[in-house]
């Protein structure tokens, strides 16, 4: 499938991705929008949330479905994906979505919590905007992970955890997670896969550019339909034609 790739100077690259989300957000109210968190969204979410307060970004209608949620944080840690999204987008809106579907991660069984936010995304996701890990993942879809793989429980990987208590403040470092699946994720009507910084370069480079396959999960999104890639100069700076 055709991938579009847009690259944007990194100046102005949260900037443009929070101003396209804002009018997809006005020509679709209704909107069923899955979210990631990280450090690639939070300043897109800074810009959207203004946007919002200044009437240019209407979430009132709109359907968040969250992408993933480590296991084993209690309630309320900061590291969590439900509180961050709440911290960075939710809790800075002037009005609140129509609903926010989070992965109930304190469930004592974690396969019930992940078939239910299973079944929120099977209603249909419009746009699932996703980030790229160091490892090829996407969501908590880490490497071994096939174009099929479901919405499940998942063990993270060792650059997951590293990530999440060096970048994120996680305590402890979360060994597992629930996460929508490479398989839901590409029954999405669009994909925006949004990549920053030069030490995301060569792993943008293996995701579009080399074959298939689960060492790189990232890699089964170039089977969609309808991907849109949206990268800032320092992470495209390894992909061929823009040395």
């Amino acid at each position: 499938m055709t991938v579009r790739l847009d690259v944007l100077p990194a100046a102005a690259w949260a900037e443009r991705v929070a101003a396209d989300l804002a009018a997809r957000l006005r020509d679709v109210p209704r909107m069923r929008l899955c979210l990631p968190t990280g450090d690639t969204p939070a300043p897109v979410y800074a810009r959207l949330a203004a946007m919002a307060r200044a009437g240019a970004a209407p979430f009132a209608a709109t359907e968040i479905v969250a992408l993933d949620e480590y296991l084993g944080l209690p309630p309320g840690h900061p590291a969590r994906c439900d509180v961050r999204l709440r911290r960075e987008l939710l809790d800075l809106l002037p009005e609140p979505p129509a609903a926010f579907h989070r992965i109930e991660a304190d469930d004592p069984d974690p396969a019930a919590a992940a078939a239910r936010i299973e079944a929120t995304a099977a209603r249909g996701l419009d746009l699932a905007i996703l980030g790229l890990g160091m490892n090829g993942h996407v969501g908590l879809n880490e490497p071994g992970s096939f174009a099929d793989a479901p919405t499940r429980v998942v063990r993270t990987s060792e650059t997951t955890r590293r990530a999440a208590v060096e970048r994120y403040g996680a305590d402890p470092a979360p060994t597992a997670g629930i996460t929508l699946g490479v398989a839901r994720l590409l029954r999405a009507h669009e994909i925006w896969l949004l990549v920053t910084g030069e030490r995301k370069a060569p792993i943008l480079a293996r995701a579009l550019e080399e074959p298939e396959g689960p060492d790189c999960p990232a890699t089964w999104l170039r089977r969609h339909p309808s991907l849109r890639v949206v990268a800032d100069e320092p992470a495209a700076a390894a992909l061929r034609g823009r040395a």
